[in-house]
């Protein structure tokens, strides 16, 4: 009796369980940055990606999960030959995301094949893009037409190579370009010899364009020193004119002259005899010795 009474009591706690057992293996939650694949013996027969809570049919179905969100992958380094035959090193990334799930898991899987498959897509883009450039080309610091017709045409390239694996390739850019350690101190060696002709070629027209300023502003200063010469002796020359014609006007008469020549008589005389001991030699004629003698004839 009392063995059935434990079976009785058991029974619906197994039951409980069961269906506990039963309802979450029959149930699946989706995030906002996942992608869902239900998949029924092999095959996928849903795809989920918008988040929340969905059924499946219990220990039959299983659900793949995939990342929604742009990935960035480093593409391991590898070397390259330019259009001259010269080695270098490129060490670039590829930012992609999956665009449709069900494609992905159709033909990759998993996200360490995606990452395979790229790896193979960017080295062949970058070798036969690469190998159209000279490295004098790529490495110009004058100019980065060449590293940007790098980067779009890999783009372009890798992105439509994948949309048969249900990625969307967002950018391909290269983080670093090296040259290999046998050529990069003569690589390096020219670069700076050129950035040393380019110097000595700015400062030869930086001085040659001072020496034309400095003639130019010595041109300009002897000009306006002249002008101001002939400007200057014209007015020189128009004063004297007028002060002659102001006295012409004052002096009009003899007795007006006479009384001129005797005030510029009596300023000479004052003018000669200052006090310092000169000793003054006039002749008979001189007319301070007509002034001083009292006699104006």
């Amino acid at each position: 009796m009392k063995i059935k009474n434990i079976i009785l009591a058991v029974i619906p706690a197994v039951i409980i369980l069961a269906l506990i057992i039963v309802g979450a293996s029959g149930t699946f939650v989706v995030k906002e940055n996942e992608y869902a694949c239900v998949v029924r013996f092999s095959a996928i027969v849903d795809t989920v990606d918008e988040a929340g809570l969905y059924f499946r049919i219990p220990f039959v179905d299983q659900v793949k999960y995939f990342n929604k969100a742009t990935n960035m992958y480093d593409v391991p380094e590898s070397e390259v030959l330019t259009a001259d035959k010269k080695n270098m090193t490129v060490n670039s990334y590829i930012l992609w995301r999956i665009s449709d799930p069900k494609t992905f898991y159709q033909t990759l899987g998993s996200m360490g094949e995606a990452e395979a498959r790229l790896d193979v897509l960017v080295y062949n883009s970058l070798k036969n893009k690469m190998g159209t450039l000279e490295q004098a080309e790529i490495i110009n610091p004058e100019s980065s037409d060449g590293r940007a017709d790098i980067y779009s045409t890999v783009t372009r390239e890798v992105s439509e190579e994948t949309k048969i694996y249900g990625i969307e390739v967002v950018d391909v850019k290269v983080k670093r370009l090296d040259l290999p350690e046998d050529n990069e101190a003569q690589v390096y060696q020219r670069m700076i010899s050129e950035r040393n002709q380019q110097a000595e070629k700015f400062i030869a027209e930086g001085e040659k364009e001072a020496s034309l300023i400095r003639n130019q502003v010595d041109k300009d200063v002897n000009i306006t020193v002249s002008n101001a010469e002939v400007k200057a002796a014209q007015t020189i020359a128009e004063g004297e004119e007028e002060y002659m014609r102001i006295l012409a006007e004052a002096y009009d008469t003899q007795d007006k002259k006479d009384f001129y020549e005797y005030t510029k008589a009596l300023e000479t005389l004052k003018a000669s005899l200052d006090g310092n001991g000169k000793t003054v030699i006039l002749g008979k004629d001189s007319e301070l010795v007509k002034l001083l003698m009292g006699n104006k004839e």
